[in-house]
């Protein structure tokens, strides 16, 4: 059976989405078929019956987990603070529901941000639009890094979904990879698009990023560019000191590695972006 055939029956009710368990820190863990793999997840679900705008949040290479059964602090912070917004949010597993670790080393991947990382966020929208308590017309994109670059390959506009469900609505990509979708002579957006970056990211740089933002706009697109300045990557997480990874496949200088480290003025910032955003202000 074809992902394109599968989600739609998924849509419809006609294959099993299992909640699991719950988690210690508020979520549960939820259970989505997908082709061959069991897509798992995290659900954030907020207080009240709802329905509620919904977020499909998208980890980066270094996967969802800290460990085995607690959450990286950067997604339980965020899966909490929108939570308590008002937002469901799902938080799909895409490495460790094919038995990945992290992904940071490797160059030769297998779980892509523009193929396998779209089709588990196009069920992860389905999944959310066949709860009642969930609003359909309201479910948008998040993503962090290679999230973020699968939130910019899901949103173009030749990749429109053909299924009769609402698409995303909104989607917002933190310090993505946007050399791909720059370099691509088709690339066109087809939902508003809010980019957060470090002005000094020397892993995903900006300078790709700023090239299709001023194109996209240049064709009338919402897509729209906030660089941080002296800010770096991972300058969202809630608690991480500054320091150099060299253990990364691919940074801006071709050294394999790069500088992360929480900025927490544009963490704040940030914070009242994407909530401002993701309610249509």
């Amino acid at each position: 059976m074809s992902s394109f055939v599968r989600l739609l029956l998924l849509a419809a009710g006609l294959l099993p989405c299992l909640a699991v368990a719950a988690g210690a820190g508020g979520y549960e863990r939820v259970r989505i078929a997908l082709d061959d793999v069991q897509l798992n997840a995290v659900l954030y679900r907020p207080s009240g019956p709802g329905p509620f705008p919904a977020v499909v949040a998208l980890h980066g290479c270094g996967g969802l987990w800290r460990d085995k059964d607690k959450l990286s602090s950067r997604h339980s912070d965020w899966g909490e603070r929108l939570a308590e917004a008002g937002f469901m949010v799902l938080m799909p597993d895409s490495y460790g529901s094919r038995g990945l670790g992290s992904q940071c080393g490797v160059k030769e991947l297998t779980v892509r941000a523009s193929r396998e990382r779209v089709i588990d966020a196009v069920a992860g929208r389905h999944w959310l639009q066949s709860r009642p308590d969930v609003r359909p017309e309201a479910i948008s994109l998040l993503g962090w890094s290679g999230g973020g670059s699968t939130i910019l390959a899901a949103i173009r506009t030749d990749r429109r979904p053909a299924d009769k469900q609402p698409d995303f609505s909104r989607a917002i990509a933190f310090y993505p990879g946007c050399r791909t979708q720059s370099e691509s002579r088709s690339f066109s957006a087809r939902l508003p698009v809010l980019i957060l970056m470090g002005a000094a990211d020397d892993w995903t740089p900006p300078a790709p990023c700023d090239y299709l933002t001023k194109a996209a706009r240049a064709r009338g697109e919402p897509v729209t560019l906030v660089l941080y300045e002296g800010a770096v990557h991972d300058f969202d997480h809630p608690r991480l000191d500054l320091k150099q990874r060299d253990d990364i496949a691919y940074s801006a200088t071709g050294t394999g590695k790069a500088t992360v480290g929480t900025d927490p003025a544009a963490r704040e910032d940030a914070i009242r972006r994407v909530k401002e955003f993701l309610s249509g202000k």
